[in-house]
């Protein structure tokens, strides 16, 4: 009998990861999910009902390059090469290059949306090579199409994340790996919750699982979601610079880690 498919998700604790999950979940999938704090994530599965058989939580922070290729190679041993990783996990936080603190929040991020998503496919590329099959799903962000005011550490990973992914398509395309990259606009989760600006297009968690889930399984090189946000950023990306700089110069900020 063959097995139900497979996906690794990060940062699945709450918001993008934790509807991801659940939505996988409903099609009939199995989990591997990782988080900082895993007992909270177990405790999330068990309210949902989610039998030992169909899910594996790997307590690891992807900022800690050691502790998330280790969970995904527990994940290997234990459940099998999976058929889909998302590298979720990412934080957003606001900097202003004139505070020298905020250089940490700058690094912070880096580690986290950057090098840990680096750290999170690293276990899999060349298992998912040799199999010749498997899909490698970076979740970006439109934020990562310009850089907004107040938002430089957050803008930069992202739109590191978008070219790293398509690097890295490049390297897996030969060998029938898929890399997709995902940008949502803005979505209900904790962390968009304390944003003190309008969010356009804002999408419940649930339904952006539905799309990307969709996205995954036609093998999208890169989609926006939702689509409304897909022609924003279509118009961000050709806008001249100049007439870019004078509609975003004074926008409301991202709040800082102190705020």
């Amino acid at each position: 009998m063959t097995p139900s498919p497979l996906v690794l998700i990060t940062g699945a604790s709450s918001g993008i990861g934790q509807a991801l999950a659940l939505r996988c979940c409903q099609a009939g999938w199995r989990l591997a999910l990782v988080a900082r704090n895993a007992d909270a994530l177990r405790l999330w599965a068990t309210a949902q009902g989610l039998a030992d058989d169909r899910v594996a939580v790997y307590a690891a922070d992807v900022r800690d390059v050691a502790s998330i290729t280790a969970a995904g190679r527990a994940c290997i041993a234990n459940q099998g090469l999976p058929d889909v990783v998302i590298a979720n996990a990412g934080i957003s936080v606001g900097m202003d290059s004139a505070d020298a603190a905020d250089l940490e929040v700058m690094r912070a991020t880096f580690e986290t949306n950057n090098i840990g998503m680096a750290a999170t496919f690293q276990p899999f590329v060349a298992a998912m090579c040799q199999r010749g099959s498997g899909a490698l799903v970076g979740i970006a962000s439109v934020a990562g199409i310009r850089g907004l005011p107040g938002h430089a550490a957050y803008c930069a990973s992202k739109a590191a994340v978008i070219t790293y992914c398509e690097s890295l398509r490049g390297e897996c395309r030969p060998f029938g790996v898929k890399v997709v990259t995902i940008a949502p606009g803005y979505i209900d989760t904790p962390l968009t919750r304390r944003n003190p600006y309008r969010m356009p297009f804002l999408m419940r968690a649930e339904d952006f699982a539905e799309r990307a889930l969709r996205s995954i399984a036609a093998g999208d090189r890169f989609r926006v979601i939702p689509w409304q946000m897909g022609v924003v950023a279509g118009l961000m990306r050709v806008l001249p610079g100049s007439l870019f700089d004078r509609l975003f110069a004074g926008r409301p900020r991202k709040r800082r880690q102190h705020e």
